[in-house]
């Protein structure tokens, strides 16, 4: 029989990629075997996604010259951040394995109630923002207490309020009616841009900032002797983020006027930094507070979750808070790039796009698997099919069927990698 004084007395194993002496990080090499190792087991992540993304891109610039302009860039910055800021918000109701199908007139209700503060009552853009958003997180709370404390299936719920919430737009504006949108902020945000110079340094910031972090990050985990990324990893990722972000400033930066002798048209379109502050912030929620990871363990196995002690009830119903709120900022994004509120807001296609966007980019309708990155690679995937089939001057049927396509590809590539996990035990 084990006794507790032999077990204390054995040696516990390293951590993978440290050397028993001297516990030194493992090297690249490792770390790309570890990685493979990780696709073959089914871990697959947004890497189908970005490969689209780069397949996309070849091919619609390979056929249009006009594809990778400037001005066409930042077009397709400005139509993916609507679908992005919801995918977000469907990426925290994917995770506890649940769907809500209102989310999209969701946003065109809050949309609506921003017009109309912002028309009827004379509010500051800030205030009428905050009301919207306000009106977004009631219809997720009201959504989530039906769903975790009545046990209704979230389908079904979520199908009675897609049908219900359609009434507000259509009863504050009228049929056929409309209220423009027309704040200098908040339409400002589809139709202005970053200065050039604020652009550049917020750039750099960004890039100084991860670097700075992901260097302490190593510094700390190696000073501890836990197991962390090596040193050449690191310098790696920085260089990559480096490209990415100064190549895009660069580009968006430079003058994309239709006409450039006669005005100026330059800067980063103010969705994107939007985009980057909410992606910024929900990847924090999700990686470092307690929140997300009650969220991940709830999705992964829910009862094993309530055992250990979460309220899965309150995470549940957060999760849905949160769906409905950034369904609310969607949908201000959508009625700032088009001008204006009508009853048909939301009602379109824009809730598809965005499950679409978030499992795309990896996120996995079985729950428990998702990151906020997801939504942003899978928003961009969706948005770059009718932006390049539009140059190419294609029927609007062919940007159904290649959209539909993309999304049951992604679909089958999420079961066949959780048929892998299973069968690996991961």
């Amino acid at each position: 029989m084990t006794t507790d004084t032999d077990t204390a007395s054995v040696p516990s194993p390293a951590p993978s990629g440290f050397d028993n002496d001297n516990r030194q990080a493992a090297t690249i090499g490792d770390s790309a075997r570890d990685y493979v190792n990780r696709l073959r087991g089914g871990d697959m992540g947004s890497l189908p996604a970005i490969l689209g993304l780069v397949f996309l891109f070849v091919v619609f610039a390979s056929l249009n010259d006009r594809f990778l302009t400037t001005y066409n860039m930042a077009n397709l910055v400005i139509q993916a951040g609507s679908i992005i800021v919801l995918a977000m918000g469907i990426v925290f109701v994917l995770l506890i394995g649940e769907i809500d199908l209102s989310a999209g007139v969701a946003g065109g209700a809050s949309a609506t109630i921003i017009a109309l503060m912002l028309i009827d009552y004379d509010w500051t853009w800030w205030m009428a923002t905050l009301a919207g958003i306000a009106c977004g997180a009631l219809i997720g709370l009201a959504i989530g207490a039906l769903v975790s404390m009545l046990g209704i299936p979230s389908f079904v719920v979520t199908l009675a309020f897609f049908l219900a919430l359609q009434a507000v737009p259509l009863r504050l504006i009228g049929s056929g009616g409309s209220l423009r949108f027309n704040d200098e902020v908040l339409r400002g945000l589809s139709i202005k841009n970053v200065p050039v110079t604020a652009g550049w340094i917020a750039a750099i910031l960004i890039v100084v900032g991860f670097a700075a972090l992901s260097l302490w990050r190593y510094r700390s985990l190696s000073a501890k002797g836990l197991v962390h990324k090596p040193l050449g990893l690191v310098v790696i990722q920085i260089a990559v983020l480096a490209v990415i972000v100064l190549g895009l400033t660069a580009l968006l930066s430079a003058n994309r006027a239709p006409n450039p002798d006669l005005f100026t048209i330059a800067g980063i379109p103010w969705v994107a930094p939007v985009v980057i502050a909410l992606l910024l912030f929900w990847t924090f929620i999700l990686t470092k507070t307690r929140f997300g990871r009650h969220l991940y363990a709830v999705g992964g196995n829910a009862e094993a979750a309530r055992r250990a002690g979460i309220n899965v009830r309150r995470v549940r119903i957060m999760a849905f808070v949160i769906c409905s709120s950034m369904a609310a900022i969607s949908g201000l994004l959508a009625a700032s790039y088009t001008g204006k509120v009508s009853p048909g807001s939301g009602g379109g296609n824009e809730l598809l796009y965005a499950v679409g966007a978030a499992v795309i980019g990896g996120t996995s309708l079985f729950g428990g698997r998702g990151r906020a990155l997801d939504a942003v690679v899978g928003g961009l995937v969706i948005a770059t099919i009718p932006n390049g089939l539009g140059l190419l001057n294609q029927a609007s049927y062919i940007n159904f069927l290649v959209t539909g396509g993309v999304l049951l590809l992604a679909a089958s590539v999420d079961a066949i990698s959780r048929r892998r996990r299973s069968s690996a035990g991961v």
